[in-house]
């Protein structure tokens, strides 16, 4: 494998009109993702998205009107990931506050249903619903949604999947990544657009009212639609900005507006009391919360819950109003994800032996098989790889124990290859040869059977072969240069981490500089804690880097890729900065 290079971003512009309370480097960090304006960076409530271009909300907001006049029963069909489990959550409360009375949910497990809205999960809803409106999933459950319509069943599908040759035969459907929608962003998480599926419906039961915001009032939940003031649908956006952020959907311009908004009401003490809960089980200060802390403290809790158990203990958190019972949950979560967290430290490490020396047999696209391996693991496992290789990656486990012969398979992508656009290659190729397939550029999931895990490795190093560029295999991590002496201050760490959201596609501030180490020290048994002098004037900076210690002393001097950092350690605020990558220098 070649080794990681640091490579600096470019300039798309000089920063201009910013007032002088924004710190230069931070306006520098702004123009290097586009944002030259104060105007760009305002992510006010107020500046989202308006609804109306969203194809299906007509039909989707009709017939949930009807369920709600006739008094239907309606169930949410959510999905075992947080992106699923924050969208039910969104569509339970959100429903119920704008006047609907019989609304229940059900989450797939993942060993028994299968993937979103499978005829298994359709069969196991006894009684079958009036109305079944799909979350995060749907797009591609043609036999599912076959089913449900046979059963006498209305379905509404939501979905931010992209579309396969064949859409279910559902009654209405949203979804901005169908062909010719006009909703001008197309990276709505699940959870999103079923909050805009609740925006239009409530501009429907409130049509005096503008129907392009969240809100500013408030009313009673469960109260059937009538005169008085309308629901305060903005009270759901701390679930939405939790699933945005778990599911790694680029957070363009409005994403970030939904995202914004979410964070700072769970700064304000005003989140629902599972996420408040989760937090304060992650150990996160809640007035400073951002959105790395959603990423990877928050979203796993919930994300092992699906991978290893039932993801209804996750909506229950999320819908539950009573403190105590919330924390109940979260601590259950949290114990579920210390045990994914020890089998996926198993698997990684297995899958680590089974590709040493890889560099010497030529794979470009990587596929990896373990009869042991668990099926709710195999991304995290996809991930860990494609991160050590820069190439993509696809591991496979056994489906369940109750079908030894068909394996399930999760694949991590490496930018400038598209993973579902990949998989589709290969069944256009080879018909049958995939059972089922979908996803995103960068992530996607597929079944095949077990007898067949030969030729479908071969076809897709075949496929990755054909597509990565060579120059695409090299790992590179882009930084914003070189911070001047000086600035790596507690004031400029505050504002980048008030600034952003920072995620998926608007990275965080990170910087490279050459440093001299002072002295260092283990901390536990494979973490790093330094200090760094800056040889332009001397400063030493508090610094760490987890999981970097591996029996070698770092080297006197190095270049370091860091974000610059808060320590709150015991309530004392300190600047640190956090490594990410060190080499000689």
């Amino acid at each position: 494998m070649n080794p990681l290079q640091l490579r600096r971003r470019e300039r798309r512009g000089a920063p201009s009109g910013w007032p002088d309370t924004v710190h230069p480097v931070l306006q520098e960090i702004y123009a290097a993702r586009g944002v030259l304006t104060p105007d760009a960076a305002d992510h006010r409530l107020a500046r989202m998205l308006s609804p109306q271009t969203l194809g299906g909300l007509d039909q989707a907001v009709d017939l949930l009107l009807q369920a709600m006049r006739e008094d239907w029963t309606i169930l949410i069909a959510g999905d075992y990931d947080c992106d699923g489990a924050t969208g039910t959550a969104v569509a339970v409360r959100g429903l119920r506050m704008l006047g609907a009375r019989r609304v229940a949910y059900a989450i797939p497990h993942r060993f028994v249903h299968g993937y979103g809205l499978s005829p298994a999960l359709v069969e196991s809803l006894q009684p079958a619903p009036q109305l079944l409106v799909t979350v995060d999933n749907g797009v591609a459950s043609v036999a599912g949604v076959a089913v449900a319509r046979a059963r006498g069943i209305r379905v509404i599908v939501t979905d931010h999947h992209l579309p396969g040759g064949q859409l279910p035969a559902c009654d209405a459907m949203v979804n901005p990544n169908l062909a010719g929608d006009l909703f001008p962003s197309k990276m709505l998480a699940g959870v999103g657009v079923m909050f805009y599926l609740l925006l239009a419906l409530r501009a429907k039961l409130y049509p005096r009212d503008p129907p392009d915001r969240a809100d500013r009032q408030t009313a009673s939940p469960g109260r059937v639609p009538g005169p008085g003031p309308r629901p305060d649908l903005s009270c759901l956006l701390d679930l939405v900005a939790l699933g945005t952020v778990a599911d790694l959907v680029p957070l363009d311009f409005n994403n970030r507006v939904l995202v914004a908004a979410g964070l700072q009401r769970i700064r304000d003490g005003r989140a629902c009391a599972g996420i408040t809960a989760l937090v304060e089980s992650a150990r996160r200060s809640l007035p400073t919360l951002c959105a790395s802390d959603l990423g990877f403290a928050v979203a796993p809790r919930l994300n092992a819950a699906g991978r290893l158990e039932d993801m209804r203990l996750g909506v229950e958190c999320l819908l539950s109003d009573d403190v105590a019972h919330a924390r109940r949950c979260a601590e259950q979560l949290s114990a579920i994800n210390l045990e994914r967290r020890d089998l996926q430290a198993s698997m990684v490490a297995e899958a680590e032996r089974m590709v040493v020396g890889l560099s010497d047999v030529s794979a470009i696209g990587v596929a990896l098989f373990e009869p042991s391996w668990h099926a709710g693991v195999i991304g995290l496992v996809a991930s860990k790889l494609k991160d050590r290789l820069h190439r993509p990656v696809i591991a496979f486990a056994p489906a369940s124990e109750d079908e030894p012969h068909s394996l399930r398979g999760s694949a991590r992508s490496i930018p400038g290859f598209h993973i579902r656009d990949a998989l589709a290659a290969i069944d256009a190729r080879q018909p049958g040869l995939i059972e089922r397939f979908g996803g995103h550029a960068m992530a996607a999931g597929l079944s095949l059977k077990t007898a067949d895990y030969g030729r479908f490795a071969a076809a897709f190093d075949a496929v990755a072969r054909e597509t990565i560029e060579p120059e695409r295999l090299q790992a590179v991590l882009y930084t914003d240069g070189e911070l001047p002496a000086g600035c790596a201050s507690l004031a400029l760490a505050r504002q980048l981490r008030q600034a952003g959201p920072w995620g998926q596609a608007f990275p965080e501030p990170l910087f490279d500089n050459l440093f001299d180490c002072a002295s260092w020290k283990v901390m536990g048994e494979r973490h790093l804690r330094l200090q760094l002098r800056d040889p332009r004037d001397g400063a030493v900076h508090d610094a760490v880097m987890f999981n970097a210690y591996h029996g070698q002393p770092p080297p006197a001097r190095l270049r370091a890729a860091y974000e610059l950092t808060i320590n709150d350690w015991q309530g004392r605020e300190a600047p640190r900065l956090l490594l990410r990558h060190i080499e000689p220098a």
